[in-house]
């Protein structure tokens, strides 16, 4: 970080480190509301940034979670404990078409099903009671189709109506699904890209964290503010070219990260087994299949 970013970043969180206790909590409660897309315009305006960056139409955002190592607290038995063997705490997110953070979900005991992770957020909770001004479906630009705004997300979560995820291996039986998955790929790889770099700068999730997990908490929402911050005002140095997945335009397929993650201690989430769909998200897919074959093929 250099001088002019450092002061850009400490005038912003002077009046928020100042002994002003109520104007801090208030600060940052404004912060959140004004931060987070609130509006339909506004996540309209972050589809239009995957379509134009990542030919991905009406997307959303990029889902995905990780387990953060912890050393847990004393008495807590098998709280913190999780499918790898180790304790952790899980930290869920939504990533848009600029590796930055739309919202952080933090805390998520390790020893929850990672099927149930999401269903514990506020974030999901409010999606199902549609608290969230998501934009109607709308024919996609220079097309008759007509497709929902969705979220993209992979194995650990379920499919629906709004969260389109990839077909299984098993399940890429023909072209076009193949074409399917690159495409969600390439709009997905966003969250590991913004987890990657996350992990590689701030050391503290080169181990296990051992202080009170509240205090985790605090320290695990701080990197992201600070990872938000420096890839606005500063990306190319804070975030390399190295950092991220890369293509390969032959096979269409999103190969290895470039970025150092042999110290990192996140864990993916684990993939969910095969479940019952409702027949409307296949639905869905199948459409987001077909303009990615058709109108919208690259």
């Amino acid at each position: 970080m250099n001088e002019e970013t450092y002061m850009k970043l400490l005038t912003l969180v002077t009046p928020l480190i100042e002994k002003q206790d109520t104007v801090m909590r208030n600060a940052i409660s404004a912060h959140e509301r004004s931060t987070f897309p609130d509006t339909s315009a506004k996540w309209k305006q972050i589809a239009q940034h995957f379509e134009e960056r990542w030919n991905f139409p009406h997307c959303l955002g990029a889902i995905g979670g990780k387990h953060i190592d912890i050393i847990p607290p004393v008495d807590s038995g098998s709280y913190y404990y999780n499918y790898k063997g180790r304790h952790s705490m899980v930290l869920m997110a939504i990533v848009g078409a600029r590796y930055r953070f739309i919202l952080a979900d933090f805390g998520t005991n390790g020893i929850v099903s990672d099927g149930e992770v999401l269903q514990n957020t506020k974030f999901f909770k409010k999606l199902q009671n549609k608290k969230f001004n998501i934009p109607d479906p709308e024919n996609i630009e220079s097309s008759s189709r007509c497709l929902p705004y969705v979220f993209v997300t992979d194995d650990a979560f379920a499919l629906r109506t709004d969260m389109l995820k990839p077909y299984r291996q098993a399940d890429l039986n023909n072209h076009a699904k193949k074409i399917f998955n690159y495409r969600l790929s390439r709009a997905r790889r966003l969250v590991e890209n913004a987890f990657g770099i996350l992990s590689s700068r701030f050391r503290i999730y080169h181990t296990q964290i051992n202080i009170e997990p509240d205090k985790i908490e605090n320290i695990v929402m701080a990197t992201i503010a600070l990872h938000n911050f420096l890839m606005e005002n500063v990306p190319y140095s804070y975030a390399p070219t190295r950092c991220f997945y890369h293509e390969n335009i032959n096979n269409r397929t999103v190969v290895n990260r470039g970025y150092d993650t042999a110290r990192s201690t996140m864990e993916d989430l684990q993939r969910r087994n095969q479940e019952n769909v409702l027949n409307n998200a296949k639905i869905i897919t199948q459409e987001y299949q077909n303009y990615f074959v058709n109108e919208g093929k690259v």
